[in-house]
């Protein structure tokens, strides 16, 4: 799909804009943008990125887009709805290079996704899934509204989850 029909998410600081077909390629390919940070893209990236193929829905209007810093302009990140939803139910997934760590731009991206996800028809319910090694991460779903359902910690994970 083209993300030329697909508006960017605006927040405070961060614009949330589909990944354009050059950014996929670079990223695959192991390029490099000028408009990204130094660190960016981090291995989750690559994972979604040589992924796309295979889920053309996740650049849809509703799936992954990149974390863009408005001071900059660079790239920071990346975050995701995987298509399509189960049943009302989406899955959520995020990353921030660890250059941009810290400042709360996971939460902010977060928070904006969700509540676009929520425009979708049909769509009750954003969760998430945590590794119980990875606190900081449990902690942006907190601050982005999300609430614990779970923890199996056989799988060493937690389940996370935001109902509209």
């Amino acid at each position: 799909m083209s993300s030329s029909f697909i508006p960017e998410l605006i927040t405070a600081r961060l614009a949330l804009r589909p990944w354009d077909d050059r950014e996929v390629a670079a990223v695959v390919g192991g390029g490099r943008l000028p408009h990204w940070a130094d660190d960016f893209p981090a291995d989750g990236d690559r994972v979604v990125a040589g992924l796309f193929g295979e889920h053309p829905r996740w650049r849809d209007g509703h799936g992954h887009r990149l974390v863009v810093e408005r001071d900059s302009g660079l790239v920071v990140g990346s975050i995701g709805l995987f298509w399509p939803p189960a049943d009302g139910v989406l899955e959520i997934g995020y990353g921030i290079v660890p250059s941009r760590r810290g400042r709360g731009y996971a939460s902010e991206a977060a928070r904006a996704l969700t509540g676009h996800a929520f425009t979708a028809p049909g769509v009750h319910t954003v969760r998430a899934e945590v590794e119980l090694s990875n606190p900081a991460s449990a902690r942006v779903l907190e601050k982005a509204g999300f609430r614990l359902l779970s923890e199996v910690r056989g799988s060493g994970t937690a389940s996370y989850a935001v109902t509209r």
